[in-house]
């Protein structure tokens, strides 16, 4: 999963026509961190997306502007356009991730 460091690597690397799956977290999170220990064997079962992360106390801005008002919040593009959030109420566990991710 590629870190994701400034408002425009954000906006560039969501601007493709292949899926982009961006994770909101926050280092400080215990839900993102339990997640965390299962989004690796997340990521490979799902080859064709391309994963993102964005820290919302470093990208405060990306994140107001997308809408994420919890985290871990999960958020997917394709060619620059919002197509799904899953919201970080609905996003506790892995098979909460799968199931929201089978759907695209």
């Amino acid at each position: 999963m590629k870190k994701l460091s400034s408002a425009s690597e954000f906006e560039r690397e969501i601007q493709g026509d292949q899926t982009a799956v961006v994770k909101f977290y926050a280092d400080w999170c215990p839900d993102c961190k339990r997640l965390d220990q299962h989004f690796g064997q997340i990521i490979s079962e799902y080859p064709t997306f391309n994963f993102y992360d964005v820290n919302v106390e470093e990208l405060v801005d990306v994140a107001e502007g997308q809408d994420v008002r919890g985290i871990p919040s999960l958020l997917v593009f394709r060619n620059g356009q919002k197509v799904a959030h899953l919201h970080s109420a609905n996003l506790k566990t892995p098979q909460q991730a799968r199931e929201f991710l089978n759907t695209l």
